[in-house]
């Protein structure tokens, strides 16, 4: 038996080819605010894929990055006043806390983009070499020309990675730049920002290293698994994959896993609009097994608006499987296994347990599975 999952790369279902351990990144968060229903959702959709892995036998190592100095957490802690770092702490803080109430199991590892400036500096040094990067401007920027296959992530044409680009911060009218879509590697700090030492002068990292780093240097060059949010496709994971596989010569994800957008209002939730509804919302309503239900049941793979009745409708949930009394409490257990298994379908794991459930029997085993304490 194995788990099929959409491969956002490959465009279809496929089953994840992995030995007895699978390895995923699970790109996490930039730790200058709180976390939100789009990022529970993307690390409730990993957590999922891991019990159901363990659940087959296998062995999993989940690394969950915490991207520490970038453009966002710059400009917050410039905001409040205060070190860049000391903001980190609090919220990585706030946010672990909030993922372990939500009954997520923990990550292999949940790594700092500021703990691999070396092998950061070393990557770009490489890509240089190779003749895949250029200085200019005192900055170090990809050549995406010199990758043949930048694109086959996204499948996206130029026009829509340009705009992508743009909003996602790429300065696509930087005059350094040989090509729009060019990405930094390297670049000078402000004066209030922090810098480090290089061969191409004091700087600081662009985006997409930091995650190439971290992965290479914690899983190896190969990942079973890696994805995040869908607005994470471009640029940041088809650039993540054109440096890293230009350093190491090898394919750098097997599957490409991408969740959902979530919405509230008609837009989709994000700190720069500040329509949210966060994590310790819901859990100051309920406990963690209603708010899990309210997550699952819409499937990763597409977007979702979120309303207040899907808070309801889980509670609701929750008490009517917890009045089972027949059954040795493996009622339903089966079907989740097996939906779980057709791309995470965990709508169609809530039909199986619901059904067992209004017959009247236990479904501890399947909601266990789900990661939900009756």
């Amino acid at each position: 038996m194995a788990v099929e999952l959409y491969d956002t790369a490959r465009r279809g279902i496929f089953p994840i080819e992995a030995g007895p351990v699978v390895t995923l990144y699970s790109c996490g968060i930039t730790p200058y605010d709180s976390a939100h229903l789009g990022h529970a959702a993307v690390y409730l959709t990993f957590d999922i894929l891991q019990r159901r892995l363990r659940d087959l036998g296998h062995e999993t190592r989940c690394v969950r990055n915490v991207t520490d100095v970038d453009d966002d957490i710059l400009r917050k802690a410039r905001e409040l006043g205060v070190h860049y770092l000391d903001l980190a702490a609090e919220q990585i803080a706030v946010f672990d806390t909030q993922m372990a109430a939500l009954g997520l199991l923990p990550v292999y590892s949940e790594p700092r983009a500021t703990s691999a400036i070396s092998e950061i500096l070393s990557l770009i040094g490489d890509t240089l070499e190779r003749g895949r990067a250029y200085q200019a401007g005192g900055a170090v920027y990809f050549d995406v020309s010199s990758f043949e296959r930048f694109g086959e992530v996204s499948h996206y044409g130029r026009d829509e990675m340009l705009s992508l680009a743009a909003e996602h911060g790429g300065k696509i009218d930087d005059p350094f730049k040989r090509d729009p879509l060019d990405f930094v590697l390297w670049q000078p700090s402000l004066p209030d920002e922090p810098a480090w030492e290089s061969r191409w002068g004091p700087g600081r990292p662009g985006w997409h290293v930091e995650c190439s780093a971290l992965a290479l240097r914690e899983l190896g060059e190969t990942i079973d698994v890696h994805g995040g949010g869908r607005d994470l496709v471009f640029p940041h994971h088809e650039c993540e994959t054109a440096q890293s596989e230009s350093v190491t010569g090898r394919p750098f994800v097997r599957h490409w896993l991408h969740v959902g957008l979530v919405g509230l209002d008609g837009t989709k939730m994000s700190k720069s609009l500040g329509n949210l509804v966060f994590v310790s919302d819901l859990l100051g309503r309920t406990d963690a097994a209603a708010a899990r239900l309210a997550l699952l049941d819409h499937h990763y793979r597409f977007d979702w608006e979120w309303t207040d009745s899907d808070l309801d409708r889980a509670i609701d949930r929750v008490e009517r499987w917890r009045r089972g009394s027949k059954g040795d409490g493996t009622a339903g257990l089966t079907e989740t296994r097996a939906a779980l298994d057709a791309d995470l379908d965990t709508p169609g794991a809530l039909e199986a347990l619901d059904e067992a459930a209004l017959k009247g029997f236990r479904v501890t085993a399947g909601a266990e599975l789900l990661g939900i304490s009756l």
